[in-house]
């Protein structure tokens, strides 16, 4: 058991067997529990462990009331072998393909054991996570193609998009099979850039560790910089000053905000509507300007650290009132377009079975039925009190739409609330140099859904693993699935903009 800093938080680690892993994990999961990461590690020799190893962590969480449950698999490093939990969990069996690649973890009776994060090009017998990989060797088979699924029939042809995209984003590669316009499967490959985020955060004093964790995903700045500084919270057993915990979630609604509005506008701009598209980018901007006064910074970075946070300034509640009736005003000029209704309604579904068993996160999940939101289920502190979660069924772009609308309007008032109990200023517990080994888990509702990082810090009191999960991780595979069938061509742009999948926060 950890010494968490929330008491009301229930944590435990178990040391689990090989043999006994699926039946733990469908005994947790079957309790309600679900999948939040799995992280490999290379443990080095050590006191208790005499013989390097390879150790499994599955991260399994509940609530309310906030509870973790960790059960961790040692396996010998000559010969890690992991018995697959793809047969019972989507989720787990992507995990386990990503430790595959990064840790030569051979994982056994996996349905689908191809790479996903490596491609084709890189070195087999190469696993650059491990400590013992040295220099990356030469990269070979570098004109073999990927095996996309083939699908034939009469008047099935192929489109080929991508990786390399229009305008700034991060490269990724989309296959359509398709018979007239209609999609009838895509398959989405990614992990074009593999940038070693992970390995980098190793070795950095935990306070160091900030600065990498605002540019995991441009966008989720602040959850992703959260979701890293309640880790180390957590392993410290630090707690923060109630000031800062209220600011840390102004911060988050206020990132939640400015994303929600720029994809309303979006979602209308992909289908020929580009009058909402530019308001919505005017109430983007007022927002952002809003976010460069509060912390110096316009996608709001620098203003969470380890213990603390802080806010320049904070904002009338009436202007967030007046942006909430702007954002409206959009809304109904949008619902009164009856192309905009057209296009949006039973385009790209996303049916609740298929939301489930995908593990999907955030809007995505709330647009099709799950309810699921760590601000709830894992609120790090005491201001979530009055929160309005929505969901819908529908599972269509314009349950996407709508949920995101809804979440506007309840930042709006949770915003509202919270800035009646705080104030500018710095508000920061400070705590001495950590002694190792230490783990934490931080677990934060970012405007895409989940974020969760889990971190181990070692005896020198620096970290030595810190493992990174974006909410897009869970939601990529839900894409195709929505796609499939009946969504045609012109469409998958709009399809694509409502689910809003982050590259930089997949492709780690």
């Amino acid at each position: 058991m950890t010494g968490s800093a929330n008491p009301d938080r229930v944590e435990w680690t178990m040391d689990t067997a090989a043999f006994d892993l699926r039946d733990r994990f469908m005994h947790l999961t079957s309790s309600g529990y679900r999948l939040a990461l799995v992280a490999a590690h290379h443990d080095l020799p050590d006191g208790d462990h005499p013989e390097a190893s390879i150790r499994v962590v599955y991260v399994m969480v509940a609530g309310p009331p906030d509870t973790r449950i960790e059960l961790h698999v040692r396996l010998p490093i000559d010969d890690p072998v992991l018995p697959s939990l793809a047969e019972v969990s989507f989720p787990a069996g992507r995990f386990e393909r990503e430790i595959q690649d990064l840790f030569g973890v051979r994982v056994v009776g996996h349905h689908q054991p191809a790479r996903l994060v490596l491609h084709q090009h890189w070195p087999i017998g190469w696993y650059p996570m491990r400590h013992d990989a040295g220099p990356p060797p030469a990269f070979d088979n570098e004109t073999e193609s990927y095996p996309f699924l083939t699908v034939d029939g009469p008047g099935v042809y192929e489109i080929p998009v991508g990786p390399i995209h229009a305008g700034i984003i991060e490269p990724g590669h989309f296959r359509f099979s398709v018979v007239g316009e209609t999609i009838l499967n895509m398959k989405a490959r990614l992990w074009f850039v593999h940038k070693g985020i992970e390995r980098l955060f190793q070795d950095r004093h935990p306070a160091d560790g900030v600065e990498l964790a605002e540019r995991i995903s441009g966008d989720s700045a602040v959850g992703h910089n959260l979701a890293f500084c309640l880790a180390v919270e957590d392993a410290a057993a630090c707690t923060p000053p109630a000031e800062a915990q209220v600011i840390r979630a102004l911060l988050l609604e206020f990132e939640r905000l400015y994303n929600h509005v720029t994809d309303l506008g979006a979602m209308g701009n992909d289908v020929g509507f580009g009058i909402a598209h530019a308001h919505t980018m005017r109430i983007r901007e007022q927002l952002l300007r809003l976010n460069a006064r509060i912390t110096g910074h316009r996608l709001l970075r620098g203003s969470i650290v380890p213990g603390g946070a802080r806010a320049h300034w904070l904002p009338d509640p009436a202007t967030l009132c007046e942006i909430g009736d702007d954002v409206h005003q959009v809304v109904d000029i949008m619902m009164a377009n009856a192309t905009v209704v057209d296009r949006f309604t039973g385009t790209a579904v996303l049916a609740n079975a298929d939301a489930a068993q995908i593990g999907t996160l955030g809007y995505v999940a709330r647009a099709s039925g799950l309810h699921v939101d760590a601000r709830r289920e894992h609120a790090f502190a005491n201001v979530y009190e009055n929160l309005t979660v929505a969901t819908l069924t529908d599972g269509d772009v314009m349950a996407r739409f709508n949920i995101r609308v809804a979440e506007i309007d309840s930042s709006i008032q949770l915003v509202t609330e919270l800035l009646q109990r705080t104030s500018p200023g710095e508000y920061r517990s400070h705590f001495d140099a950590l002694d190792g080994p230490r783990h934490g888990v931080g677990l934060v509702e970012g405007w895409r859904g989940t974020i969760a990082h889990r971190l181990e810090i070692s005896a020198a009191g620096t970290l030595s693993r810190v493992k990174v999960v974006d909410p897009s991780f869970f939601n990529w595979p839900a894409l195709p699935v929505a796609l499939a069938g009946d969504t045609i061509v012109p469409d998958f742009p709009l399809a694509n903009k409502s689910f809003n999948l982050s590259y930089a926060g997949n492709d780690l």
